[in-house]
């Protein structure tokens, strides 16, 4: 990682920016979680070293110091973030971008912590549903009373989570919305709806995710159906609606993220999208449009957890805070695109890009936000049940 402070010149971000792939469609969402559990844990080895090599103290009081393990995602962190953080505390943060995947990270650090051995990290970035299957192992530190001060910056709608109340043990670090991705010029309209999809005129032009909680999501909170409170009927009735569309021949296909070049291609002209990935490919073609349905749609949110084998949890909460920092939260943005999990960004991301703040995709209204539904975290015996009665549609 650059080592100086001009490593994160608003410019340099700004560039950067618009020549990577993001996260979310590095690894093609948690549509990727199936893919591992099918394929075994060699799917996208993770790299990087052994459990229990680094040579990591907690601090026992006053300023956290000391080394700071952290596992990541690819792309998920701008370039002189890290060196920033360490040139402003005494911290020396050791970052791993092996973070490749759910399931596969869990399949890899669940006998050591179920034996409570060092994984070799001190702070991870897993999804939500994998934050919550953790926590409810007792695998997580609680975060300590008032280790996290800038916690206070976040949107309520996150502080107060229905998966953590309060935000006790998961941080979040970033989010994205689940929506409709359509072509303007193709269509000749606006797409609003749910049953836009269904318009006889996009026969064999639309496309759905095969990730079951994204790709069901909206077309449930359509049909009155409620994500956050799901029911077996509720779900099987919105895999029957895409069952009938599917026999109809209105589906093209159901994709993880290569939803992407279909639009490109204009092999399909609606399909259902992840915000991040719309902000990237309006660069290319400007009629790209990003709506979330009247009725609503769903997001996507990383965390940031303390696993209970960590070794310097005081350094961890001061990253969780540096991060939390809306003036250096903005840089993080600016770098991945996708939308804040603080409140009030627009001034920070003004003093970077006002096309940062200006753009829906990346700083969202409060209008669009209320209409986005986060899932309830489900149990193993759920996530099985659903999973199998979108397969037996999809073919996955």
């Amino acid at each position: 990682m650059p080592s100086h402070h001009d490593a994160l010149d608003p410019r340099v971000l700004a560039r950067s920016a618009t020549n990577r792939t993001s996260r979310r469609r590095f690894i093609g969402g948690s549509a990727a979680a199936a893919a591992a559990m099918a394929l075994g844990p060699s799917f996208l080895a993770a790299c990087g070293s052994e459990s229990g090599t680094s040579e990591t103290t907690t601090q026992a009081g006053g300023p956290a110091g000391g080394t700071l393990r952290i596992s990541n995602w690819p792309l998920y962190i701008a370039d002189g973030f890290i060196a920033a953080f360490q040139d402003s505390s005494d911290i020396t943060v050791d970052y791993k971008e092996d973070f490749n995947d759910n399931e596969e990270w869990f399949a890899k650090v669940k006998e050591p912590l179920s034996r409570k051995q060092d994984i070799g990290a001190d702070l991870v970035v897993p999804t939500a549903f994998m934050a919550t299957q953790i926590r409810n192992l007792n695998w997580l530190n609680d975060f300590t009373e008032g280790g996290v001060p800038n916690k206070k910056n976040l949107r309520p709608d996150l502080l107060d989570a229905q998966m953590d109340p309060g935000r006790k043990f998961s941080a979040p670090y970033m989010t994205g919305m689940v929506g409709l991705a359509y072509n303007r010029a193709a269509t000749g309209r606006d797409i609003t709806t749910i049953d836009d999809l269904w318009n006889p005129e996009f026969k064999g032009k639309v496309s759905l995710l095969s990730d079951v909680q994204d790709g069901l999501g909206m077309i449930l909170l359509s049909q009155g159906g409620d994500p956050a409170a799901p029911t077996t009927e509720s779900v099987q009735k919105a895999v029957e609606v895409i069952r009938d569309q599917k026999d109809r021949g209105q589906i093209r296909r159901f994709t993880g993220n290569d939803y992407a070049e279909d639009l490109a291609a204009g092999n399909v002209i609606i399909a259902q999208a992840y915000s991040g990935d719309v902000v990237q490919l309006q660069a290319d073609n400007p009629d790209l449009q990003f709506v979330v349905p009247e009725s609503g749609g769903t997001d996507f949110l990383d965390t940031m957890v303390i696993p209970y084998t960590t070794r310097n949890q005081p350094a961890a909460e001061a990253w969780i805070d540096y991060v939390y920092d809306r003036a250096n939260y903005a840089k993080l943005i600016a770098f991945t695109q996708f939308v804040p999990v603080l409140s009030d960004m627009t001034d920070e991301l003004d003093k970077i890009d006002p096309g940062l703040a200006k753009n829906q995709l990346i700083n969202p209204s409060q209008a669009t936000i209320d209409k986005i539904t986060a899932w309830a975290p489900l149990a193993d015996e759920q996530k099985q049940e659903y999973a199998s009665m979108y397969a037996a549609v999809t073919g996955g």
